[in-house]
């Protein structure tokens, strides 16, 4: 079993920067890919960023150039998404998702909101 648990969101001005972290714990995390996903009010729930377990990076088109997804592998297992020049469409909760070969994990989310 995976447990994530995220923090780093908040309330930003446009155009300013938030980084986000998801803390992950059980044995398996090595094991699968780790992202960040993202539901404003009355949308569907999508991939901002993902990484595998090779390291290999997934952004969306709409925050190519802006966000940056790193992994920790080592003693203190996660994930990070460092946003910059943060817009009002980026307002939304955003999920930690593990993905595993038998299973998903999602954390309980963090709110980001951008001020315009």
């Amino acid at each position: 079993q995976v447990q994530l648990v995220e923090s780093g969101g908040g309330l930003v001005q446009a155009g300013g920067s938030l980084r986000l972290s998801c803390a992950a714990s059980g044995s398996a995390v090595r094991l699968g890919a780790l992202g960040w996903y993202r539901q404003a009010p009355g949308k569907k729930r999508e991939l901002v960023a993902a990484i595998t377990r090779g390291g290999t990076i997934d952004y969306a088109d709409s925050v190519k150039g802006r966000f940056t997804i790193s992994r920790d592998n080592t003693k203190n297992m996660g994930v990070y998404l460092q946003m910059n020049s943060l817009k009002s469409e980026d307002t939304a909760t955003y999920y930690c998702k593990w993905s595993g070969p038998w299973s998903d994990y999602w954390g309980q989310g963090t709110q980001v909101t951008v001020s315009s």
